[in-house]
C-alpha cells in the first residue's frame, strides 16, 4: 500500500495543475448537480417492522385522510372563562376558519365540537389535519400555518401553532465557523507558516465541498434525515483537516531532511498517507457498519458520513500533494526557508549540491530535528516513569466520569426540549400549561377489521381496555374510515412523551388489546414511534459494540503485528466511550453545567446518539492509535528498547497528534452553539470523546501501558504472523527500497 500511495503522491505533485483542475471540475459539477437535483430532507424517523410503523402504513393504505401531518394550535384567552363568552367563541371560530384555509390543510376542528377546551375556559386546542406528510409540507404552507392568529395577538390572545408540521432541518450558520477559525489558528501555531496552514485548510474545505455537494445531489433520489448532512459536515471538516495536517507535517519533515520536493511528497503520502488511508478506512467501515442495525434512517446517516470521509481521504492523497507543489518552500517557517533550498526534483537537487548548500542543509536538518527536551519527550518520560500511578489515576478518573451513564435514558426529541422561544416550544409550553403534559404526546390506536362489522364490534372493547389502563387520561371517540373497516382512537396520557411512565403505559395498552380476536389493534403516534425506535436501538447497541471492538482488534493486529497492542487499544476505546456517555448524560440529561452549552431544558439523549457515537469514535480513536503506536513499533523493530521506542513514538508524534485533536475538538465543538438540541448533543459528545481519547487515553494511559508491557507488547505467535497479510502501514518496504536508491533516510 505504501508503494502505491508513494506513486500517487509523487505523480499528483508533478501533475499538480491537472490534478487541481480535475478536483475543481468535480467540485463545480457536483455543486451544479446539488443545486438542481437537491431534494427535501426528512424530519421523521421511520422504523420498518415495529408496531407503530405498521399502524402508520395501515392508515396510509386504508385511512389516507388520517395519514397526513397533524398540527395543534394552542390558544390562550386573555382571562379565565373568556372562551365561553360570545366574543371568545367568535375569536375561536375565526382562528379555526383561518386554519382551514391554509393551503394543504384538509380540515381544522372547532375545539367546542370536540371538547378540547380547558375547564377554566382560558385554553383551547384546534386540531389541524394536513393532506400530506410533514416532509411534503412546503415552506410556504408552513409559514402560512405559523402566521395564524396574528390578528388577535394585539388583543391579548396567545395563538401558538405547533405539531409535527413545524419540523424542519436545523440551520447551519456562522457558529460552526468558530470551530474552523480555531482550527486555522492551531494550524498556524503548529506549522509556523500561514501558507502551510492555509493550504491544509483549503484542501480540507474543498473535500468538504465535494462531499456535501455530492450528498445533496443524491438527496433527490435518497431520503436523508435532517441530521444526516450535519453529521457528514462535522466529520468531513474534522477528518479532512486532520488528514491534510498529517501529510503536510510529514512533507515538511522530509524537506528539512534535504529530500527534493517531489520525492518528499511521495514519501509523505507513502508513509503518513498510508496511516491516513487506514484511519479513514476504519471510520468508513465503522459508519457503514451501522447498516447491520437494520434501521433505514441510521443506515443513511452512516453512509452519508462515510461518503464525506472517503472524499476527505481521496483529497488528502491527491489534491494535497498538488497544492503543496504550488506552495513550494513557503510551507516551511521563514527561519528555515533560506537555509533549506527546496528543489522540486532530484535533478535540481543535484545541480544545487555544492559543499556550502550541503553544509547549510545538514545544519537545517539538525535544527529542524526533534528536540529531545521537547514537551512530547518530557511527557513520555514522565508517563513511563510513573506508569503505575498514571494507569491507576487514569482508570479511576475515567471510571468516575462514566458513572452517570448508568442512568442514561434514550428517546426521540420532542417539542419540550426545543429551544426556548421557538414556535414548537411556545406551543408545547402553552399546551402543558393549560391541559397538562400528556396532551403534548397523544397516542393513536388503530383498529382494523376484515369488515365494518368486525371493526364496530371491536371498538367498544378496545376503548374500555384502554380507559382502564394506568396513566391514561382520556380516550377520544373513534373516527371511522369511509368503508368503516378502520377506526382511529386518540389516547391522551397523563404524563409527557419522554416520561418513563408513558413508556410503561404504551406497553400496558399493547398487552391489554393484544388478545382481541378478528381485528388488528395497533398503537402508534409520535410518542409510540419514539419508544419503539429507542428500544430497537438499545437492543442493537451491544451487538454493534461487539462488532466494532472485534473489528478494531483485527485491524490493529494487521497493522502492529501484535496481540496485546490491539487488545489494549480496544480497552482504551471502551474507556473513552464510557466516559463520554457519562459526561453527556450528566450535562444533557441531568442538567449539570447545562448553561455552559446553552441547553434550555435537559432531557433524554436522542436515541441514536450512543450507537452513532460508538461508530464515529471508534474510527477517530484508531487514528491516534495508529499515528502514535506505529512510530513506537517502527523504532522497536529498528533496534530500540521497548521503553525507548515508547518514548520516541510519543516524542515524535505528540505535537502533531495534539494539534489534530485540538482541531477535531474545535470543529465538533463549533456545533454546540447551534440551537437544535440534537445537533448540540452530537457536537458536544464528539468533542468530549475526541479530547478524552487523544489526551487521556492515547497520550497518557497508552504510553504508560506500553512501558509496563515492555517487549511483550509486540509478541505475535509465528503461525498468526504467517497467516496475517502484511499491509506495511509504516512503509518499511518503501523506505528500504528508497534508501537503496537514494541513500537518504526517509
Amino acid at each position: 500500500m505504501a508503494t502505491l500511495l508513494y506513486r500517487i503522491g509523487r505523480g499528483s505533485m508533478r501533475r499538480r495543475r491537472l490534478v487541481a483542475a480535475i478536483w475543481l471540475v468535480v467540485l463545480v459539477g457536483l455543486g451544479l448537480a446539488a443545486a438542481t437535483l437537491r431534494g427535501p430532507t426528512a424530519s421523521n424517523f421511520s422504523m420498518p417492522g415495529t408496531e407503530s410503523q405498521r399502524a402508520l402504513d395501515l392508515l396510509d393504505e386504508q385511512f389516507p385522510a388520517a395519514a397526513g401531518a397533524t398540527g395543534t394550535i394552542a390558544v390562550k384567552a386573555p382571562a379565565p372563562g373568556q372562551l365561553g363568552t360570545p366574543e371568545g367563541q367568535a375569536v375561536m371560530q375565526s382562528i379555526t376558519q383561518e386554519a382551514a384555509a391554509v393551503p394543504g390543510v384538509l380540515a381544522a376542528v372547532d375545539p367546542f365540537q370536540v371538547g378540547s377546551v380547558s375547564p377554566d375556559g382560558q385554553y383551547a386546542l384546534i386540531q389541524v389535519q394536513f393532506n400530506d406528510g410533514a416532509d411534503q409540507v412546503t415552506d410556504e404552507q408552513r409559514e402560512a400555518y405559523e402566521r395564524l392568529g396574528a390578528d388577535v395577538a394585539a388583543q391579548g390572545w396567545q395563538v401558538a401553532p405547533g405539531g409535527e408540521v413545524l419540523n424542519s432541518e436545523p440551520e447551519v450558520g456562522s457558529t460552526e465557523a468558530i470551530g474552523v477559525a480555531v482550527a486555522l489558528i492551531v494550524l498556524v501555531v503548529t506549522f509556523g507558516s500561514l501558507v502551510a496552514a492555509g493550504m491544509t485548510m483549503l484542501n480540507a474545505l474543498i473535500g468538504v465541498g465535494v462531499g456535501m455537494a455530492g450528498l445533496f445531489a443524491l438527496s433527490g433520489a435518497i431520503e436523508l434525515t435532517s441530521t444526516a448532512p450535519i453529521l457528514a459536515l462535522m466529520l468531513g471538516l474534522a477528518v479532512g483537516i486532520d488528514y491534510s495536517l498529517f501529510i503536510t507535517s510529514r512533507y515538511r519533515q522530509n524537506l528539512t531532511d534535504g529530500i527534493p520536493a517531489d520525492e518528499a511528497i511521495g514519501r509523505a503520502v507513502g508513509t503518513a498517507g498510508s496511516a491516513v488511508t487506514f484511519a479513514g478506512a476504519t471510520v468508513v467501515i465503522a459508519l457503514a457498519g451501522l447498516a447491520v442495525v437494520n434501521i433505514p434512517f441510521l443506515t443513511v446517516m452512516g453512509l452519508a458520513a462515510a461518503g464525506t470521509v472517503t472524499v476527505a481521504v481521496l483529497v488528502a492523497i491527491t489534491l494535497q500533494p498538488a497544492l503543496l507543489g504550488f506552495a513550494g518552500g513557503r510551507v516551511l517557517p521563514r527561519r528555515l526557508r533560506s537555509s533549506v533550498p527546496v528543489a522540486l526534483t532530484a535533478d535540481e537537487a543535484a545541480r544545487d549540491s555544492d559543499a556550502t548548500a550541503q553544509r547549510e542543509l545538514s545544519e537545517a536538518a539538525t535544527t529542524a530535528g526533534e528536540d529531545k527536551s521537547a514537551f512530547g519527550f518530557r511527557w513520555a518520560r514522565l508517563t513511563t516513569r510513573f506508569r503505575g500511578p498514571v494507569i491507576l489515576v487514569g482508570l479511576l478518573g475515567l471510571g468516575l466520569l462514566a458513572l452517570p451513564a448508568s442512568d442514561m435514558r434514550l428517546a426521540l426529541p420532542d417539542a419540550g426540549t426545543a429551544p426556548v422561544g421557538s414556535a414548537a416550544r411556545v406551543s408545547n409550553d402553552l399546551i402543558t400549561e393549560g391541559f397538562g403534559p400528556g396532551f403534548t404526546g397523544r397516542l393513536a390506536v388503530v383498529v382494523a377489521g376484515d369488515d365494518a362489522a368486525a371493526t364496530s364490534a371491536a371498538v367498544p372493547q378496545v376503548t374500555a381496555l384502554v380507559q382502564r389502563t394506568d396513566n391514561v387520561l382520556a380516550v377520544a371517540p373513534p373516527q371511522l374510515s369511509p368503508d368503516g373497516r378502520t377506526a382511529l382512537l386518540g389516547v391522551i396520557p397523563q404524563t409527557g412523551p419522554t416520561d418513563p411512565a408513558t413508556e410503561t403505559m404504551v406497553h400496558d395498552i399493547r398487552a391489554a388489546v393484544g388478545g382481541i380476536q378478528g381485528t388488528d389493534v395497533l398503537l402508534t403516534g409520535v410518542t409510540a414511534i419514539g419508544i419503539d425506535i429507542s428500544e430497537k436501538l438499545s437492543d442493537a447497541l451491544p451487538i454493534y459494540l461487539a462488532l466494532v471492538v472485534g473489528l478494531s482488534i483485527l485491524l490493529l493486529m494487521l497493522v502492529f503485528r501484535s496481540v496485546l497492542v490491539p487488545i489494549k487499544a480496544a480497552l482504551g476505546f471502551l474507556l473513552t466511550v464510557a466516559a463520554t456517555f457519562g459526561i453527556t448524560v450528566a450535562v444533557f440529561q441531568q442538567g449539570h453545567l447545562a448553561d455552559l452549552v446553552g441547553l434550555d431544558t435537559p432531557g433524554p439523549l436522542i436515541s441514536f446518539l450512543p450507537i452513532l457515537l460508538i461508530g464515529i469514535l471508534f474510527g477517530l480513536a484508531m487514528d491516534y492509535e495508529v499515528f502514535l503506536v506505529s512510530r513506537m513499533r517502527e523504532d522497536f523493530v529498528h533496534g530500540d528498547t521497548a521503553q525507548q521506542a515508547t518514548i520516541n513514538g510519543m516524542g515524535h508524534g505528540a505535537r502533531v497528534v495534539t494539534a489534530a485533536a485540538l482541531i477535531m475538538t474545535s470543529v465538533f465543538g463549533g456545533f454546540i452553539f447551534l440551537d437544535d438540541p440534537v445537533i448540540k448533543s452530537m457536537g458536544f459528545a464528539l468533542a468530549i470523546g475526541v479530547a478524552i481519547d487523544a489526551f487521556v487515553v492515547r497520550m497518557t494511559i497508552v504510553p504508560a501501558v506500553m512501558s509496563l508491557l515492555g517487549k511483550v507488547a509486540w509478541w505475535l505467535p509465528r503461525w498468526l504472523d504467517r497467516a496475517l497479510p502484511n499491509v506495511d502501514i509504516e512503509g518499511e518496504k518503501l523506505r528500504a527500497k528508497l534508501d537503496d536508491k537514494v541513500g537518504v533516510g526517509a
